[in-house]
């Protein structure tokens, strides 16, 4: 027998996979995660654009072709647009010709990951482990060594050339 919270979940689950919304599976996920830097939503909006907004806190996705980090392939080191942390290094990205930027690997303790279970299926969301920005999904479709492909929106994301990140 349905608990009505049972039946409000599934109802919710429906309605949001088919807005495209994050689904959260249970009242333990929708507690608000803690982060090293939190802000308000008015403190995010001051310091992001609204795309950047859209992307790194609403968890939206850049249209494919759109960043002109894709083709970025000098050496340097890619930081989180809304807190700056370095995430990748250029030597971990390649071109999956998917129209956003991807990585191998992210730089160690970089990023977070979480379920996100929008657009009926069940991926494995990438954020920023320093702020929660919401960067991209990660896919096992990737090269070697690792096999995975990080893709990521290049609007949540900052480029640092090699001269200037000092690495």
């Amino acid at each position: 027998m349905f608990s009505r919270r049972t039946f409000t979940t599934a109802g919710l689950a429906l309605a949001g996979g088919i807005a495209g919304a994050r689904v959260v599976a249970n009242a333990a996920e929708d507690a608000p995660k803690r982060f090293e830097i939190m802000k308000t939503d008015e403190e995010w909006k001051k310091i992001l654009t609204k795309e950047q907004y859209y992307v790194l806190r609403e968890h939206g996705t850049e249209r494919a072709g759109t960043s002109p980090l894709d083709k970025v392939y000098e050496p340097g080191v890619y930081n989180c647009a809304a807190c700056d942390l370095p995430l990748y290094t250029s030597d971990t990205k390649f071109d999956s010709g998917t129209g956003w930027p991807s990585f191998w690997k992210p730089i160690d303790g970089a990023v977070g990951d979480s379920v996100d279970k929008s657009f009926f299926t069940t991926r494995t969301e990438i954020h920023c482990r320093r702020c929660g920005g919401h960067l991209g999904h990660v896919f096992e479709d990737g090269p070697a060594p690792t096999g995975l492909r990080y893709c990521m929106n290049g609007v949540s994301l900052k480029f640092v050339p090699k001269a200037a990140s000092g690495t």
